[in-house]
């Protein structure tokens, strides 16, 4: 009964608290002067203060301070943005080694799967695949500190550390009952920041930047560019930023300064406080000043990735194909707040030369009371690309070729959801110690029969629209008294599309050999291999090579002002 009462008690405290600070927010709006506003800050932290020491002294059962604490200074940065956090001395250490370039990892992508961590990805030459790890792992404990009933979060915090640190893991590889020990040495730079290039075509260089994090990254793509260039008669170029979730401002100005001149404004800040008005600009002549360029970017491209593609359309220096990018323009500082603490704090938006700014989320709660909202496209505000083109703000950087994501099939989705695919790989990778090269890898009628017999037993329940719609029929022809006239109808409706929803291993063969055939060659290539794989079906790149064969049409879409 004394938890339950004290997690009720936290979360009317949270409430409370969340309340007295949106108190002193909401009452900004009209304050008219400092003195009011001082008055109104000193008014509401004794009110703080009070409440804090009461319910320390007076609740019925025993409270932690610190925790209470945390609890209320997490909920009143909650109700900001997600990027502003509070930083305790109890995370300090970590916390100063990501900031100082300290930190170091070993390299993996992990998933939960019921209570068991697993290992989902592993980079090529990082610390894990040296020390033999490899997807499909399951993580047992870690420097003898055991993984059970922890998430995917604490697990990761756990593998960061010091860069050439060793790192003690207890695993077992899927259907053994082994534990196997291995040590294995956090790295602090990322291999490789290109999992893939090559020539797609005679004439068109292909390279897959998959962050800005690592220092360098512009000297690594443009070392790439050039190697192309020395095999090759490279006249044109696609750099595909798509799950690239950015990194280092100073990178992603580098980068925009090998495709445009000195002196140019890449990005510029602005915030409540003067200090943080400020312009950043390329500082050397351009490499490639002259070389067509396409930006490939999805949903997922973001921070960096959103700054080189909007400035490549904002000088009409290249074409961006693919889909919206996420949308993040917010920079955060962060402040000493005493007690060995600090407070990451929004200070300021990122605008693109055009004077746009690409942030998709409204936190100040303008658009709607009392919380976030995505712009809606009807409040963007339109700006201009350099020979006139419009572009817009708020949210992402709007592709000039939009490609639409691909919809996978409830069949597909369910796969991958409940890892079934994944599981496949995984034991087929067990069985199976090499394949061919990745490139022509295919997924045979037999071994597609093999995972279908490996799907018998397995959980992949899902529901189709069809269901869904069916079931709302149900209930209407009840309510208007319509069921027992239709009951028969409902049931060989429903009959019918259980006998088609069976064949849907069938039917959406194609789709699932297809992510299938990625999944497996994951397990031997890595991230590269899954990109080489993908490329000649991909239709966001078959898009930027038909674009490049009439070259006419790309210099219109740089040349033509946007309807």
């Amino acid at each position: 009964m004394m938890n339950l009462n004290k997690n009720k008690f936290l979360n009317r405290t949270n409430l409370l608290l969340l309340g007295l600070v949106c108190t002193i927010m909401s009452g900004y709006a009209f304050i008219s002067s400092d003195e009011d506003r001082s008055f109104a800050i000193t008014k509401n932290l004794d009110l703080f203060e009070k409440l804090y020491r009461e319910v320390h002294k007076s609740y019925v059962d025993e409270v932690e301070p610190a925790k209470l604490m945390r609890a209320g200074l997490d909920s009143m940065l909650k109700s900001l943005d997600p990027y502003t956090n509070y930083i305790s001395e109890g995370q300090i250490e970590g916390y100063r080694m990501k900031q100082g370039g300290a930190a170091a990892n070993i390299g993996v992508q992990l998933i939960k799967k019921g209570e068991e961590i697993i290992i989902s990805e592993v980079e090529e030459n990082a610390g894990a695949d040296k020390a033999g790890l490899q997807a499909g792992d399951i993580l047992f404990a870690i420097d003898g500190a055991n993984t059970e009933g922890k998430t995917v979060e604490d697990v990761n915090q756990v593998l960061i550390g010091q860069p050439s640190s060793e790192i003690q893991i207890n695993y077992k590889k899927p259907n053994s009952s082994t534990i196997k020990t291995v040590t294995v040495i956090r790295q602090k730079e990322v291999p490789t920041s290109i999992p893939h290039f090559e020539m797609v075509d005679k004439n068109t260089a292909y390279i897959k930047l998959k962050t800005f994090i690592k220092r360098d990254c512009t000297k690594e793509l443009l070392g790439t560019l050039k190697k192309l260039q020395e095999e090759n008669d490279v006249k044109q170029l696609i750099i595909d930023l798509r799950f690239n979730g950015g990194g280092l401002l100073a990178e992603a100005i580098k980068m925009v300064n090998l495709f445009v001149d000195a002196n140019n404004l890449v990005v510029s800040t602005k915030g409540k406080v003067p200090d943080w008005d400020k312009e950043y600009k390329t500082q050397a002549s351009s490499v490639e000043p002259d070389l067509p360029l396409i930006v490939l970017v999805n949903g997922r491209s973001a921070s960096a990735s959103e700054i080189f593609a909007g400035c490549m359309q904002d000088y009409d220096r290249g074409i961006v194909i693919g889909q919206r990018t996420f949308g993040k323009g917010l920079v955060q500082q962060t402040k000493d707040i005493g007690y060995n603490s600090k407070l990451k704090l929004t200070v300021a938006k990122y605008y693109l030369p055009s004077g746009r700014c690409v942030q998709a989320i409204d936190y100040s709660g303008r658009y709607k009371d009392g919380g976030a909202i995505k712009v809606p496209d009807s409040l963007r505000t339109v700006f201009k690309t350099q020979n006139g083109r419009k572009v817009f703000d708020g949210g992402g950087v709007d592709p000039d070729i939009e490609v639409k994501s691909e919809v996978f099939s409830n069949i597909s989705y369910t796969l991958q959801k409940n890892h079934l695919l994944f599981d496949f790989a995984t034991q087929y990778k067990i069985n199976n110690p090499e394949i061919t090269k990745a490139n022509e890898f295919e997924i045979s009628d037999a071994l597609y029969n093999e995972f279908v017999t490996y799907l018998q037993g397995k959980d992949y329940e899902y529901t189709t629209k069809s269901e869904k719609i069916l079931e709302q029929l149900k209930e209407k022809a009840e309510e208007e008294q319509y069921k027992s006239a239709i009951e028969n109808t409902l049931q060989q409706l429903n009959t019918k599309i259980q006998t088609a929803k069976d064949k849907d291993l069938y039917a959406f063969k194609d789709e699932v050999k297809r992510l299938l055939k990625y999944e497996i060659i994951s397990r031997y290539y890595y991230e590269k291999g899954k990109v080489e794989a993908s490329l000649g079906e991909d239709p966001v790149i078959l898009k930027a090579l038909e674009l490049f064969k009439d070259k006419k049409q790309y210099k219109t879409l740089l040349e033509t002002v946007k309807k």
